[in-house]
């Protein structure tokens, strides 16, 4: 059964277009290259649903997890690892985080010249607290002049290789220290291709519900396209929003925990075609069977299968399931242990439609009082951080 949508534009980013105005969240340990590649076959898939002609095409932009800018241009093993990309990917997408401009500047032109990326996207939404305290993520734009720093810094240095370069942030520190208005100003005038707001700030974290209000008055405010993040947990959500925020296009996170499939749903959706088709729990088995085996290739087996492990609450969240095979599934080592436990499924067991539009992945309270550094709120520039202290907070975790 599918019923009609509204099209929507391709959203443009500089020199590229991406036909499905969808983007993959870029998320620690969850968007490894592995976890792309499933989300983008999804997507591909939705797309040729809707056309018919078997033809692989572009269905949204899967950006890497963030990397940081010292471990890169320091070439730090870990960082270098997460680089890695599936022949699949034409357009090479990385999330970005650092503190200073020079060093931000710097590794904008490894990934680019070095490691072939097309899009180039910066962090100023993490609500972390030992982020935050140190003056990054989303509490850095309070300090305009070292927003403004970082920007032209990475823009330029992304320019020269023609690659266009967005960011990402929240609409504020608290209620009280709102800066999403000016951190759309700042970023246009930068030359930024395109800016994605959270509709939470900081305080918030991942608690209530997202602001769509304020995606609405950024995209009033800006000229350049702003992209909608917050609550998008079924694709009716995300043509919502764009419907009455305006947005460009939108940022999927949370809501595609163990549900890949949604950028299927997504691609139709935006092509004009709105599936209603549920998962039965065999398709569900067989994403999670390939789920693995995209793992296995780029880890190795038993690595592969341990960083599986994490993804099973969310695949199996309100199927029929037992707490002896969830828990078999929750320590499985190898594909042999796999094929075991999800040959005790019953794969006729529909999907439960009671998991449809609840929101998925860390939630939590909001906080009273957010972490910054002594001083921050004082004024609004004038700031030299620890580069090392606050980079080496971000890549622990």
């Amino acid at each position: 059964m599918t019923e009609t949508a509204t099209l929507t534009r391709p959203l443009r980013l500089g020199p590229l277009e991406v036909p499905v105005p969808v983007v993959l969240a870029p998320m620690a340990g969850i968007t490894n290259v592995a976890y792309r590649t499933l989300c983008r076959e999804q997507a591909e898939r939705g797309a040729d649903a809707v056309t018919g002609d078997g033809v692989r095409r572009p269905a949204g932009l899967f950006v890497c997890e963030m990397i940081t800018s010292r471990g890169l241009v320091e070439r730090d093993p870990k960082t270098l690892s997460m680089l890695g990309f599936d022949r699949g990917e034409t357009v090479r997408s990385v999330q970005l985080y650092g503190v200073d401009p020079v060093y931000m500047g710097r590794a904008a032109d490894i990934l680019c010249g070095e490691f072939g990326v097309t899009h180039v996207d910066l962090n100023f939404g993490c609500p972390v607290p030992k982020v935050t305290r140190k003056g990054g993520g989303g509490a850095l734009p309070w300090k305009r002049d070292l927003l403004a720093a970082i920007l032209t810094a990475t823009v330029k240095a992304a320019g020269r290789h023609g690659v266009p370069v967005t960011c990402k942030t929240r609409m504020g520190i608290d209620a009280d220290h709102l800066t999403y208005l000016d951190a759309g100003r700042i970023a246009e005038d930068s030359g930024v291709a395109a800016i994605a707001l959270h509709g939470r700030t900081v305080a918030q974290s991942y608690s209530g519900e997202a602001d769509w209000e304020s995606i609405a008055r950024l995209v009033d405010h800006v000229d350049i396209p702003v992209l909608g993040n917050g609550d998008i947990w079924e694709a009716a959500d995300a043509l919502r929003m764009v419907e009455q925020t305006g947005a460009a296009g939108v940022v999927v996170g949370r809501g595609c925990l163990g549900r890949p499939w949604l950028f299927s749903d997504l691609a139709q959706a935006f092509l004009g075609r709105r599936s209603t088709a549920l998962p039965t729990l065999g398709e569900v088995a067989a994403t999670v069977r390939r789920h693995a085996e995209l793992l296995a290739e780029v880890m190795g087996e038993e690595r592969g299968l341990t960083d599986l492990r994490k993804h099973m609450a969310w695949y199996f969240k309100g199927f029929p399931v037992g707490g002896d095979v969830r828990r078999g599934l929750g320590t499985i080592s190898s594909m042999s242990d796999l094929d075991a436990q999800l040959a005790t499924l019953d794969p006729s067991a529909p999907f439960p439609e009671s998991e449809l539009g609840a929101p998925r992945g860390r939630r939590g309270n909001p906080r009273n009082k957010v972490a910054l550094p002594e001083g921050w709120l004082d004024d609004t520039c004038g700031v030299e951080l620890d580069l090392a202290s606050a980079e080496d907070d971000v890549s622990g975790g």
